[in-house]
């Protein structure tokens, strides 16, 4: 993949190159930043990009903001106009595209307590791995998932995902791809950085958000699609030995999409292949992300506006 050429930085488009941040600042000493990860779904027949759910997620960075309690806050819309302006800028066209926005404490005072705020857009191309379909492995971490008294995980601070390394590093090292989380109760909670999905006797399962899980947008989109499906999910506590009796078990996030979980622990899920429910789930939640079955046209925020104009012919 070519390394893109343009970013946002604090007040402007910048060459990709000049997207530096001091290392005394509060965000690279403290990881005092916040950031939201989205998608843009490529659509050839409309040959136009698609932002997937770009108000949503520019909700929770304004939360995330606000909860961090900084003295400046990005809103929505001018974090919006500058996400298409960086795509446009570097001319994606023709592959999906995984997008960061950070909102970020310059300063280095303190703690990274307080300070001025920048901003930080950037843009890569992401094609789909294999994984979407061979699946992955995951190992039950001895690392805990932080409890929401001591590091919100429902806040999406840079900080809050060393906990999610940790987990990654150790699971690695150990022959696996992932990890899953248990809570301070010891019932599931999620991934290192995606939410995670059973399925026991065609009946998705998934913990409930009081679990030390992120409030995720994707989380939320795959509930209601497998309501749409004929298929709802129950939310509720999942106990670590539950999960091994799963026929199928699936990850769901920005980044992750809906990959299929395998294995877990060396032991196989169902089949040890991608289930039917988590097919079915992926074929609905692609088709909507990029817009070819037409549904939950609210969801996708045109980069080019080129349907638009073609429609309009």
């Amino acid at each position: 993949m070519a390394e893109p050429r343009f970013l946002f930085l604090d007040d402007s488009i910048v060459p990709w190159s000049e997207g530096t941040v001091h290392v005394s600042s509060a965000a690279f000493k403290f990881g005092s930043s916040v950031f939201e990860g989205l998608r843009g779904y490529w659509n050839d027949a409309d040959q136009d990009m698609y932002l997937f759910r770009m108000d949503e997620h520019m909700d929770r960075l304004t939360f995330s903001q606000r909860f961090m309690r900084f003295d400046e806050i990005y809103m929505p819309e001018f974090v919006t106009e500058k996400t298409l302006e960086v795509i446009r800028a570097n001319g994606f066209k023709g592959e999906n595209v995984h997008i960061m926005t950070t909102a970020y404490l310059k300063g280095g005072g303190g703690q990274g307590v307080t300070g001025p705020v920048g901003l930080a857009i950037t843009a890569q191309e992401r094609p789909r791995t294999a994984k979407i379909t061979s699946g992955v492995s995951a190992q039950v971490s001895s690392w805990m998932r932080i409890p929401d008294n001591a590091m919100p995980m429902r806040v999406k601070c840079n900080a809050n995902y060393h906990n999610g390394r940790l987990a990654t590093v150790q699971a690695n090292a150990d022959g696996y791809d992932t990890a899953i989380f248990l809570n301070s109760r010891g019932k599931v909670s999620e991934g290192p950085g995606m939410c995670f999905f059973i399925v026991r006797d065609g009946q998705p399962i998934t913990p409930s958000t009081s679990n030390d899980i992120l409030e995720s947008i994707t989380r939320t989109t795959v509930l209601q699609l497998l309501a749409e499906m004929g298929t709802p999910a129950i939310e509720r506590d999942v106990d670590r030995s539950e999960i091994m009796a799963a026929d199928e078990a699936f990850f769901c996030g920005t980044a992750w999409e809906v990959t299929p979980v395998t294995m877990i622990d060396r032991m196989s899920v169902g089949t040890g292949a991608l289930g039917a429910v988590t097919k079915r789930l992926q074929e609905a939640y692609f088709d909507v992300c990029s817009g070819l079955s037409g549904s939950h046209a609210e969801w996708r925020m045109p980069v080019y506006g080129n349907a638009a104009a073609k429609a309009a012919e």
